[in-house]
């Protein structure tokens, strides 16, 4: 089992920036990709960026060139950095760790963290 703690979130203004956290622990072995999602109120959790065990990354295109997603593999951590924060950014953001096929199936998910941009 992978445990996803997150930490970072918060209320921020519009233009401002926040930095999320995720620190894996557990059966690190067994998990490659890791990410983050977001659910706003009233829609579907969907992908905001993902990077690769070798740092190769992916992004929504609605967070190009303000996000940036990194990664420390000897730390078993990921960071959100979120710059120029816009009202469409409010949203629950959730660390997301694929796992390896051959230790299973199903992701693993941290418990969400609470992103809120104010006027």
């Amino acid at each position: 089992q992978v445990q996803l703690v997150e930490s970072g979130g918060g209320l921020v203004q519009a233009g401002g920036s926040l930095r999320l956290s995720c620190a894996a622990s557990g059966s690190i072995f067994s998990i490659n990709d890791m990410g983050w999602y977001r659910q706003a109120p009233g829609k579907q959790r969907e992908l905001v960026a993902s990077i690769t065990s070798g740092g190769s990354t992916n992004y929504a295109d609605s967070v190009k060139g303000r996000f940036t997603i990194s990664r420390d593999n000897a730390k078993n951590t990921v960071w959100l950095q979120m710059n120029s924060l816009k009202f469409e950014d409010i949203a629950v953001y959730y660390c997301n760790a694929k796992r390896v096929p051959r230790y299973g199936v199903g992701d693993y998910w941290g418990q969400g963290t609470q992103v809120t941009v104010s006027s």
